[in-house]
């Protein structure tokens, strides 16, 4: 009898037949009041009754349909849904009054406009007790059932293969239920609506997937199209974000062929991933070059306990290194990525792990002695803008002279390749810490046009890393979690975003090719507005942005600009193997000047001098400016970014005005 309860159709039927009843019962009440109690004297005879109920009842349920009362599920039924049930009445009631008027039934509009009134009152009440009751039934039903309602997107291969493994698991009585209970299925392929696949309807396309996910009480969706491409997967992924219900995607084809763990796709399950929603195709690279690159060789990296240089040794340590070398400041972090790779590889990787800082000439000397790295991988450094503003000279002292210490004992121990890990923000700088970085590029190009050099200096620069230490995401995700409000600091920022393996595989593959000198730039498609991230970031939460979970704009901070940019305008650009890889070209330096210019400020950071070292690093970075001359120039438009149709809160992107701050 549940399951035909809980049937919407059936639902329907109920609802009308209740709701005619009740415009009967408000009718014989109506009738009481004006002639039993004598407010008005009027005698209204049976048959004129009987006539008059039943166009009132045809009336009201007919314009009830009209109004749309009966579209909604009563779970989600809301304040505002009730004025359907007026509106609905009003006209129903309006309606028969006219119809008996040209009958020639006698019925005052007194009695009209009670009758109207009552049956409102009457059917607002029923519907209010009715979805308290039905909710406390569907939710007894439910609680007591393991599955959720599942919507399946595809109904291809992948889509058909996951519901025979989901309901065939269930036969196996070793294994664990599976938590899904496929209801539909969606696909853009028009032929395939109202076919089923496994049992299951085929009821629409991707585009109307918001409305069956509330018409048929969906729990959670799994994506099932691991080939869609990429700008049709993230049109979907972005319908499936305002939902605000779980997403769940299958990897893609090539990942569920080659794995070997798990020889069932449903194990291979996985939520949606903030990568998702990226806008792009994931970088692929080729892993014979890098492994040609590093098999056999002492590998060294800088700022390996980091999130950008944990991720160096985790990818390193496949190709079959000679040895890899850890040097890290912080213990926690270097210890935990030694502990992750000798749980992993044992003995099989010859890993040392060193706490040292960069800045220290002697130690860092003492290492390169001992160890004769073949490849350096420089990923240590201050990167927090806001942090660095505050205090400038670390930033000096870490990127600077840190990078100038090891650069220059990588080229006198003869050091094969030197890579160092460079920040959009280094291009056009704003704040310290970005000045700070596009003098550690100056150095490597420095370094790299001094005669009889058998060290190849390289730089690889690219944007916002998701998940790393110090983006946003992770800083969402807090606030998310707490129930705070979700800080953006301004409403058209916009940023430049990779994934942190992809940011390490350019690293890896542009050391592979490097022959010195270049600066790498990764094609990394259309900056996106981080309100628009955070927007998504909360509905992949479940949760509604604007009203469940609060969007503050805090101001600009320090040294911040509202875009950044991958090249500089002296830059051009080369090609390279990698169709998404390209080389900036190679700037000549000043050696004396620039040398002259190194000198003053590192004595002024050594002195804690900031007004000398700051000015210095004016003269060392023509290009270093304020944030706010460089936002007053900023002209942004729709065009120049990757954005997600939104339409929450008062901050929609205004798309074809140009913002200018």
């Amino acid at each position: 009898m549940k399951d035909v309860f809980k049937k919407f159709r059936f639902r329907k039927i109920i609802l009308a037949i209740a709701d005619m009843f009740m415009v009967a019962v408000s009718s014989l009440i109506t009738n009481f009041m004006l002639n039993g109690l004598h407010f008005y004297k009027v005698t209204i005879l049976p048959k004129e009754m009987f006539i008059s109920i039943s166009i009132s009842m045809l009336c009201c349920v007919g314009c009830l349909i009209i109004t749309g009362a009966y579209s909604k599920l009563w779970r989600y039924f809301k304040s505002t849904d009730y004025l359907s049930c007026i509106y609905g009445i009003i006209l129903g009631i309006s309606a028969a009054y006219f119809i008996v008027t040209i009958a020639n039934v006698k019925v005052p509009w007194q009695y009209a406009v009670i009758h109207g009134c009552f049956s409102m009152l009457f059917i607002c009440l029923f519907r209010l007790v009715f979805k308290h009751t039905f909710i406390e039934i569907s939710d007894t039903e439910s609680s007591s059932s393991p599955y959720k309602r599942t919507m399946i997107i595809g109904a291809g291969r992948a889509g058909a293969t996951i519901i025979r493994e989901i309901f065939g698991i269930r036969q196996l009585p070793d294994v664990k239920n599976t938590p899904y209970e496929p209801v539909c299925i969606v696909d853009d392929n028009a032929k395939k609506i109202g076919t089923t696949v496994e049992g299951i309807e085929v009821v629409g396309t991707t585009g109307e997937i918001q409305k069956f996910v509330t018409e048929k009480n969906i729990e959670q969706i799994i994506f099932a199209i691991p080939s869609c491409k990429e700008e049709e997967r993230q049109r979907i992924l972005d319908i499936c974000s305002k939902t605000t219900i779980p997403v769940k995607v299958i990897p893609f084809i090539s990942d569920i062929v080659f794995n070997d763990e798990n020889n069932l796709v449903i194990n291979q399950i996985h939520d949606i991933k903030v990568e998702d929603l990226l806008g792009r195709e994931p970088i692929r690279f080729d892993n014979d070059d890098i492994k040609s690159f590093i098999c056999g060789k002492v590998c060294l990296v800088t700022g390996g306990g980091g999130s950008i240089g944990s991720e160096l040794v985790r990818q390193i340590a496949k190709y079959e290194p000679k040895k890899v070398i850890i040097v890290d400041i912080y213990e926690n972090n270097a210890y935990e990525i030694q502990q992750e790779l000798v749980m992993e590889y044992g003995d099989k990787l010859d890993l040392i792990t060193l706490i040292a800082s960069v800045r220290d000439y002697f130690r860092m000397n003492q290492i390169f002695e001992k160890y004769k790295p073949d490849l350096v991988f420089h990923a240590a450094a201050h990167k927090h803008v806001p942090l660095m503003e505050v205090s400038p000279m670390e930033a000096i002292k870490n990127n600077v002279i840190g990078t100038f210490n090891v650069a220059t004992i990588a080229q006198f121990h003869k050091v094969g390749k030197f890579v160092m890990i460079s920040t959009d923000k280094a291009v056009n700088p704003t704040n310290a810490m970005g000045a700070s970085k596009r003098c550690c590029e100056m150095i490597m190009q420095y370094l790299s046009q001094q005669q009889d050099n058998s060290t190849e200096f390289v730089t690889t620069r690219f944007g916002n890393v998701l998940g790393s230490n110090g983006s946003v995401i992770p800083l969402f995700k807090k606030q998310i979690e707490d129930g705070k409000p979700v800080t953006v600091t301004h409403p058209d920022i916009i940023r430049y975003f990779m994934t942190i393996p992809e940011a390490v595989s350019l690293v890896l593959e542009a050391a592979s090719f490097a022959k010195g000198g270049e600066v790498f730039v990764l094609d990394m498609g259309k900056p996106v507005r981080i309100v628009a991230l955070a927007e998504n970031l909360i509905r992949m939460y479940g949760k509604k942005p604007y009203e469940d979970v609060k969007i503050v704009f805090t101001g600009l901070r320090p040294g911040e600009k509202i875009k950044e940019e991958l090249l500089m305008d002296e830059e051009g650009l080369k090609k390279t193997s990698n169709k998404l890889i390209f080389i900036g070209s190679q700037i000549n330096i000043e050696p004396d000047r620039f040398i002259e210019n190194l000198e003053e400020l590192k004595e002024a950071a050594e002195k804690n001098n900031e007004a000398v070292a700051i000015n210095a690093l004016h003269k060392m970075v023509p290009t270093f400016t304020t944030p706010e001359e460089f936002n007053s120039k900023t002209v942004i438009t729709s065009s120049d970014y990757k954005d997600y149709d939104s339409s929450e809160g008062e901050n929609k992107e205004k798309q074809e005005t140009a913002v200018t701050v």
